[in-house]
């Protein structure tokens, strides 16, 4: 069986993949390693034998997809994190980055541990793959021939050992502060407004106008006057039913659907009248509504006001769903690959409405790999330029880094004419976790001997301190920092001290503390920073101290 894999480097690649994917799911103590644990099975199977390895092309190939999509799915809120408090946020996580960074060395210099260890480490106490692998690059371009190897295990070596604790770690400080300052998670959870979100589920309610001081006053006058963040659907005027337009004026008797979050509609609806049985809605005589899935090149990356439905079609667009969630719609939602679209329309209309759509479940299944492979390319081309530091130090983005930036790009302008850069948000996931899985499977393999060779030489039990001093200082500075000085809710901060970790077992956790969804407004708005900063970063370690 040995010499098969050996042999055989696609069926190691899959056998890892198939032992380490199940492995992942199995929590201890409440945590997972999640998909990482494909590449300590790649480090339990290479040490049985010196060429049980996968070719370096295939793990590169993984680790160029797998950041390439995580910056397209990211860029959007990466940039609008920069209004209102994001920029406060990001330099936050940029100040922890650097902190990291001076333990790391501070490590060095106490326990006098390699260089290539310790970016190594690094990398592992803050959980991120994609900058173990810019320091692999770095070390493979510069090592000699002879020792090349030797330095492209050792971090690695630091990266297995820290990782764990990286995830478990943050755990601890987030539960230990949270006990310790008392947190009230409920009363945060009103902050959702704030910034931009909420954890209220979209109702559809039908009201009697019945107030005179709304009569005569069109849709648009009362909600700009009100500033009620709801969408009006139908009316039933007179007995005969309508879509309500942006100039529609309500009269007494009307029955009109209101649309929005449940905490918000109960308040549109006292100001209006009163609530009634009937839901307009069943009625679907002359108006109808359809799911529609967004797959026609022409609609995106284009804002719903841009395409003119209620005067080309009559058709009005009450709710978008992405992925899971589903939003309530304005002039300035942009369209994305995969969206569905809840449409209300004429029912003789709605197969004009259904195809300026698409509504195609293949199309969304597949990847125009024309804007797919150029963005990559363009990505591996800022990769290979050299970028240079103070004091005469050069470094690369690397095909990590190159990516990453060419994909924040690309994927907050969309769509460039007619190339549409984003992908539907199924295929987006799916070829991340594909490309993750095949870098972590390659780099385990490879350094399998050399790392079961090299560890106890490396001083193991050391080595878990020096990675746990990083995690846990580094996340026990943000949360103090965070919220006692500057007073960030603290649903937000562990969102964002898993945003720093990079790492979604630990947005999980927090999820579980808050029941809210600020820690994925806080993940969000600071993970490309933390991306890019910790591939930049350890770069500079492995500079600085190799």
């Amino acid at each position: 069986m040995i010499e098969i894999l050996r042999d055989n480097p696609l069926i190691l690649l899959f056998v890892v993949a198939a032992i380490g994917y199940p492995l992942g799911h199995l929590k201890i103590g409440g945590s997972s390693l999640g998909v990482a644990a494909v590449l300590f099975v790649g480090l339990a199977i290479g040490p049985l034998d010196p060429d049980m390895r996968v070719p370096e092309i295939l793990y590169q190939i993984g680790l160029v997809i797998f950041v390439y999509t995580i910056g397209l799915s990211s860029a959007r809120g990466f940039f609008a994190s920069f209004r209102r408090k994001g920029l406060r946020d990001n330099a936050l996580v940029a100040g922890m980055l650097l902190f990291a960074a001076a333990v790391s060395v501070g490590a060095h210099s106490i326990f006098q541990i390699k260089g290539t260890v310790v970016a190594g480490l690094f990398t592992g106490a803050l959980t991120n793959t994609p900058a173990l692998a810019g320091v692999l690059e770095y070390v493979k371009g510069v090592a000699p021939e002879g020792v090349r190897e030797q330095l492209l295990t050792d971090p690695v070596v630091g990266y297995s050992v820290a990782y764990p604790m990286g995830v478990v770690g943050m755990m601890l400080a987030m539960a230990l502060m949270q006990r310790l300052w008392k947190v009230d998670y409920a009363a945060e959870a009103k902050q959702l407004r704030e910034y931009g979100a909420s954890n209220q589920r979209l109702i559809n309610q039908t009201v009697r106008v019945s107030n005179p001081a709304v009569c005569g006053k069109s849709v648009q006058e009362l909600s700009k006057a009100n500033g009620w963040p709801v969408i009006f659907g139908r009316l039933q005027h007179n007995g005969h039913l309508g879509l309500v337009g942006a100039d529609t004026k309500l009269e007494s008797g009307d029955l009109v659907s209101v649309i929005g979050a449940d905490e918000d509609v109960p308040q549109v609806v006292s100001v209006l009248g009163e609530p009634v049985r009937e839901q307009l809605e069943a009625d679907r005589s002359k108006l109808d509504y359809r799911r529609v899935f967004v797959s026609n090149p022409a609609v995106l990356g284009r804002r719903l006001a841009d395409l003119n439905l209620p005067q080309r079609y009559g058709a009005l667009v009450t709710r978008v769903r992405r992925g899971d969630i589903d939003l309530l719609p304005t002039g300035d939602t942009v369209l994305e690959p995969g969206d569905r679209v809840r449409v209300v329309a004429l029912r003789e209309r709605m197969p004009e409405v259904t195809e300026e759509f698409g509504d195609s479940y293949r199309a969304l299944s597949e990847v125009d790999f024309l804007t797919f492979s150029l963005g990559i390319a363009l990505g591996l081309l800022l990769g290979i330029i050299p970028i240079s530091l103070p004091g005469g130090v050069i470094f690369k983005l690397g095909p990590a880094g190159g990516p990453l930036v060419v994909s924040l790009i690309l994927g907050a302008l969309e769509r460039t004419g007619p190339l549409v850069w984003t992908l539907p948000y199924s295929a987006n996931l799916t070829l991340r976790q594909m490309g993750l899985v095949i870098f972590l499977a390659g780099v385990g393999t490879r350094s399998g001997y050399a790392f079961a060779t090299t560890f106890a030489a490396s001083g193991g039990a050391l080595l878990f301190l020096a990675g746990a001093l990083i995690t846990c200082l580094t996340a026990l500075v943000m949360l103090f920092v965070g919220y006692k000085l500057l007073k960030v809710p603290m649903s937000l901060l562990i969102g964002m001290l898993a945003g720093l970790a990079t790492q979604p077992a630990v947005l999980g956790f927090a999820l579980e503390q808050t029941k809210n969804e600020l820690p994925n407004i806080g993940y969000a708005e600071v993970y490309p920073l933390a991306m890019m900063g910790k591939i930049v970063l350890a770069q500079v370690l492995v500079i600085l101290l190799m």
